[in-house]
């Protein structure tokens, strides 16, 4: 099989855990773009996040894509067009943050590239470090999203928050809603993740969902796993959703994404 779209998971996956990308992943990428295959980097990161990764991979300069907000929204990265976007109302944001208050859990959304928040939170902190953005703490999160959000989160500790989730699925059935790490329960626009953009996408390019190999490690990966023709979890992959992907490679601190681009891509 030729495979012509490599699409990665960013954190916990192509990046290390310092949030770096490798050499080696950085010089196969470039081999694999070289070669002609469309790299495309897909995320729960805002874009503004993952533009100066894209960057540094030369995704510019192939015609390569990001996929942000978990599948949000598409970017062109040879002129940085927006090719798709798909937002939460200002409404349901609203009602998201009733929930999180009777709920007793943080959230936050994405405005003008900033993010915003009511809490204080070290999980709140570490998305501020982790996309780099400014963090606007507000004294009402209702006054201050006065728009539609692309993507909104709710942050507590893991065990509890796997409870909020349940109650959150069951008492709003118009969102689509999944985890990337199990601190941040990410929440979207119904009809949004991973693998619906792809699909967006393939289908712009003339790609068949077989032609494609995506690389993840999380929850949030999990609908592109099963859309690609191959799906390929790193080592480290959550726990319970291993036995879900077709290959399993190195972990993203042993540059698990050069091995799958050596493996399946140059030979």
């Amino acid at each position: 099989m030729k495979y012509k779209m490599l699409v990665l998971d960013m954190d916990d996956t192509l990046l290390n855990d310092d949030h770096q990308i490798s050499e080696k992943n950085k010089e196969m990428i470039l081999n694999a773009q070289e070669k002609g295959v469309y790299v495309v980097l897909a995320s729960g990161r805002p874009t503004p996040a993952m533009t100066h990764y894209a960057k540094d991979l030369s995704l510019h300069s192939f015609g390569s894509y990001i996929v942000a907000y978990n599948g949000g929204e598409i970017v062109d990265m040879t002129n940085e067009e927006v090719l798709f976007e798909q937002s939460i109302s200002t409404e349901h944001l609203h009602e998201l943050y009733d929930f999180s208050v009777a709920h007793n859990v943080h959230i936050l959304a994405y405005l003008d590239g900033a993010i915003i928040t009511e809490s204080e939170s070290k999980y709140i902190d570490l998305e501020a470090y982790l996309t780099g953005m400014p963090l606007r703490k507000v004294e009402s999160f209702k006054e201050a999203i006065n728009k539609p959000s692309i993507k909104c989160i709710m942050l507590e500790e893991p065990d509890y928050l796997a409870t909020v989730s349940d109650k959150l699925k069951a008492h709003i059935d118009h969102k689509s809603i999944t985890t990337s790490k199990p601190f941040f329960l990410e929440v979207m626009q119904k009809g949004i993740d991973k693998a619906a953009s792809l699909a967006r996408l393939a289908e712009r390019l003339n790609i068949h969902p077989a032609e494609i190999i995506a690389v993840g490690n999380a929850n949030n990966d999990l609908t592109m796993i099963e859309y690609a023709g191959l799906g390929v979890w790193v080592d480290n992959v959550t726990p319970e959703i291993r036995h879900k992907a077709d290959v399993i490679v190195a972990s993203n601190n042993n540059d698990g994404v050069a091995e799958v681009i050596e493996r399946y891509i140059l030979n």
